[in-house]
């Protein structure tokens, strides 16, 4: 049975959705599942709650739980990250001096300066575990969730040979939104999605299966998006959509950060992204019922419920283990092959009007083989010059963080399509400097 090993099991909520789906596919139910984070307080709850679902199900499973992440990566066969190096007081920093210089970030956590920093500060996190699994499980799969996914990845790809993939749940359940947004049943819908993380579009999108001979429900979608009611719940997305022709897969609130027409003016801001909504904030003020749930869950008060979540990582686990097919989203990198990782060459390019040493997001095929990424060719070119924009801050942010050279990061917050168009470049210097300082010792690579 496999070692399943989870980096920043602390995330309860996510950690314990993981734990459940993993779970529930009987090929997996006797697998060695490591929980591993650096706050032992939450680890502690995070294990009783596993420890409980174990025997509420009657499983074989074995639990253990770790703050050494050594000790949780011997012997591992995945390796499931989620963490957020800094924690809060790090993403104050990332959000609250941008916005002292007029850059109002609604996450913050994938592009812009905050997703530059939080990609910082994991960058050197990142390369201590890929050298820890280069030594103690090198034929291991890492599977990661953590952002901002595009930095992030491709970095690691520069970095080690270790496989991975980046998972994200914003393809699925974006496709779900349309789904609503039509009242077409999801699982008459079928569609074809690629680009980037946090920036993927739906290329084709059908109703019924068959290889293209179902109804292309664009023209519905174009029709509904003409509904008031409609359009207020995803103005950003719809706005794209009418201007560039695809919808793509983050929400309104993420998509407004990484292009320069929707947050720059009041009329703008009111027009497009108003109610205001900030993930910081939210962060800071929630009292999450899902945790003390849990909480009752762990000490027996309540049952654990079991229903499997469409997050993919459990469906790709069990593909692996099954040699049973599954198709997914997953981000990779954009030349794949057997010279995937640490910077290779050799092999094909996923999306071809996109830079090859990039990460991308494409429909992957999964069996008991591996991960085999699927070839896109050309995106629609204006597609694919959304994209460009949102790479060049990422393709910068990754040469810095790799070389630890500060003049590149103050370059790529420059490139950022919605600082760029907010701030003059000395002001943008200015404000990478103070997120230099602020974030210091989270950042070794360019003491």
């Amino acid at each position: 049975m496999p070692r399943i090993v989870m980096i920043g099991a602390g995330s309860v909520v996510f950690a314990k959705r993981l734990l459940t789906d993993l779970l529930s596919w009987p090929a997996l139910q006797a697998s060695e599942i490591v929980l591993m984070d650096i706050d032992a307080g939450r680890l502690e709850l995070i294990g009783a709650l596993a420890e409980r679902l174990v025997a509420q199900e009657h499983l074989p499973a074995r639990i253990l739980t770790t703050t050494d992440r050594r000790a949780a990566l011997d012997g591992a066969d995945y390796v499931i990250c989620s963490i957020q190096v800094g924690g809060l007081d790090m993403y104050a920093h990332d959000v609250e001096i941008p916005r002292r210089y007029g850059i109002d970030q609604t996450v913050g956590d994938t592009l812009g300066p905050g997703g530059v920093f939080r990609g910082l500060r994991t960058v050197p996190v990142f390369q201590g575990i890929a050298r820890d699994m280069e030594e103690l499980c090198p034929h291991a799969l890492f599977i990661n969730y953590s952002n901002p996914m595009n930095l992030n990845m491709w970095a690691w790809s520069q970095s080690t040979k270790v496989r991975s993939i980046g998972l994200c749940h914003s393809v699925q359940g974006t496709a779900e939104r349309l789904a609503r947004f039509m009242g077409v049943p999801f699982a008459e819908m079928s569609f074809w999605c690629a680009g980037i993380n946090h920036q993927a579009w739906y290329l084709d999108l059908r109703r019924g299966h068959g290889g293209g001979r179902g109804e292309d429900l664009y023209p519905l979608l174009r029709e509904k998006m003409d509904d008031a009611a409609i359009f207020d719940e995803d103005r950003v997305r719809f706005e794209v959509m009418r201007h560039f022709g695809y919808f793509v897969t983050e929400s309104t609130h993420h998509m407004s950060e990484y292009v320069p027409w929707f947050r720059t003016t009041p009329d703008l801001i009111e027009a497009f992204t108003t109610p205001r909504w900030d993930y910081y904030d939210i962060c800071v003020n929630r009292r999450d019922p899902h945790e003390e749930r849990m909480a009752r869950q762990a000490s027996g008060q309540e049952p654990v419920e079991t229903t499997r979540t469409n997050e993919y990582c459990s469906f790709i686990v069990n593909a692996m283990e099954t040699n049973v097919p599954y198709v997914m989203n997953a981000n990779v990198p954009n030349t794949w092959g057997r010279s995937a990782f640490r910077g290779g060459g050799a092999g094909s390019v996923l999306i071809s009007n996109l830079p090859p040493a990039c990460n991308v997001e494409v429909p992957c095929l999964v069996d008991g083989a591996g991960v085999h990424p699927c070839a896109i060719g050309d995106l629609p070119e204006q597609l694919a010059a959304i994209n460009r924009t949102n790479v060049n801050v990422q393709a910068l942010a990754v040469e810095g963080a790799l070389a630890g050279d500060r003049e590149m990061i103050v370059r790529a917050v420059q490139m950022d399509p919605l600082t760029g168009a907010l701030l003059p470049l000395s002001r943008i210097r200015e404000m990478v400097g103070e997120l230099f300082t602020a974030e210091a010792r989270f950042l070794p690579q360019f003491s």
